[in-house]
């Protein structure tokens, strides 16, 4: 009964195998304006609704007009005029590597993307996945999957129970994993039909597309240098973990890279433009990357960055990030980092601040006192001044 009812139901609800195409769809042509249609839809969109009113009023959101503007022009670009009509964009301040789309049309956009993404073709590479995700309907497909799965194993473990017999018991065992195998199967697929159908937009858009493959190598580097930092293994970033909601980024990497235009490679990427419109926010998202202590990632992230040139912010948060991990090395390089964006900007007050803290935590009292005087007359309200105020003036140092 149990091998029945599996049968039935894994038939209508998953399918039997990944998603074959030669290459990357052509977007279709836009449809207007799309309402829900069926119960399960219609349930999904007034979910939906209602996270994003609780989202609109979130202290997390980046209001910064101008930001918000230039994203949502960044969409535009990738997907078409028409397309983006759709979108509701939402900055998130979360410094992690995630956007996503809801079936109303809600996107939300995470800083710790807008910090990895070094030009417009990469951002509009991220941006396109998801509103792929959003044309292709598979939050609700994945909605029904999930249900049929999880109204399979319900069912299947009322039959096992029922059965005096342990082989039944062993088969509902093999039944769970073939289900759950599926079901993240079936979300991988999509993702990459998503992926595709993302390329598909920038291959049609004045983007460069080749952009796409360049998203995974990034985040391939990223990961082997915080793994580096951390004494652990290489991650495996070209195998298929069982309870993987997503490819591979080796194999997305690859098959981006194969999909990319080639007439595209000429095109411009927007790196400058994507540049000029982080500048504001840039010191702000390395802050809180350097906050979550992934050491290795962040120095990759910020090394990254100056690829282009170093700049003094970039110098600050690199000197942050060596004098938050302390050992009296990195304390010696956070001064010199500091004293570089000094050199760079002497108005820079946070630079100032930083190198007096590693200059008294290295024992060079004196120079230490006199950049935190400097950075307190260059910002005499900050919050932090009466703490600051007594180490510049104390003579028993920084403890």
């Amino acid at each position: 009964m149990i091998r029945l009812v599996a049968a039935a139901v894994l038939a209508g609800a998953l399918p039997a195998g990944p998603i074959v195409a030669a290459g990357p769809p052509v977007p279709p042509p836009y449809a207007g304006v799309y309402q829900p249609t069926g119960v399960d839809e219609i349930g999904a969109w007034k979910e939906a609704d209602e996270s994003e009113r609780t989202l609109a009023d979130s202290p997390i959101v980046i209001r910064d007009e101008a930001l918000n503007a230039y994203v949502r022009g960044v969409l535009c670009e990738t997907v078409g005029q028409d397309r983006c009509k759709s979108a509701r964009i939402y900055i998130l301040r979360t410094p992690i590597f995630n956007a996503n789309m809801a079936p109303n049309g809600t996107m939300r956009v995470f800083s710790g993307l807008l910090l990895r993404v070094r030009n417009e073709a990469e951002l509009g590479t991220v941006l396109g996945h998801e509103f792929g995700h959003f044309e292709r309907r598979h939050g609700l497909s994945g909605f029904k999957a999930h249900r049929s799965a999880t109204d399979l194993l319900s069912w299947a473990a009322v039959l096992s129970a029922m059965s005096a017999s342990y082989d039944a018991r062993l088969r509902f065992n093999d039944l769970q994993l073939s289900v759950y195998g599926s079901f993240y199967r079936f979300g991988r697929d999509q993702e990459r039909e998503a992926d595709r159908l993302g390329i598909g937009y920038l291959n049609a858009s004045p983007l460069r597309p080749q952009a796409a493959a360049t998203v995974w190598r990034n985040m391939i580097a990223e990961a082997e240098a915080s793994s580096a930092a951390r004494g652990l293994r290489k991650p495996k970033l070209d195998k298929v973990a069982f309870f993987a909601t997503h490819p591979p980024e080796a194999e997305r990497a690859t098959t981006l890279a194969a999909l990319a235009a080639p007439e595209g490679a000429t095109r411009d990427d927007g790196a400058q433009r994507y540049k000029r419109a982080l500048s504001a926010w840039l010191p702000i998202f390395l802050d809180d990357q350097i906050k979550l202590n992934d050491f290795g990632g962040s120095d990759f992230i910020i090394t990254a960055l100056a690829e282009t040139g170093w700049t003094a912010p970039l110098w600050l948060a690199r000197g942050d990030l060596y004098r938050a991990r302390g050992n009296v090395r990195d304390l010696v390089n956070a001064a010199e980092f500091y004293n570089n964006a000094v050199s760079m900007d002497p108005a820079l007050a946070e630079a100032h601040r930083g190198l007096g803290l590693a200059l008294l935590k290295t024992g060079r009292m004196s120079d230490g006192r006199a950049a935190l005087r400097r950075y307190l007359a260059l910002k005499p309200l900050a919050s932090d001044a009466s703490m600051i105020g007594l180490l510049a003036t104390s003579s028993e140092g920084y403890k």
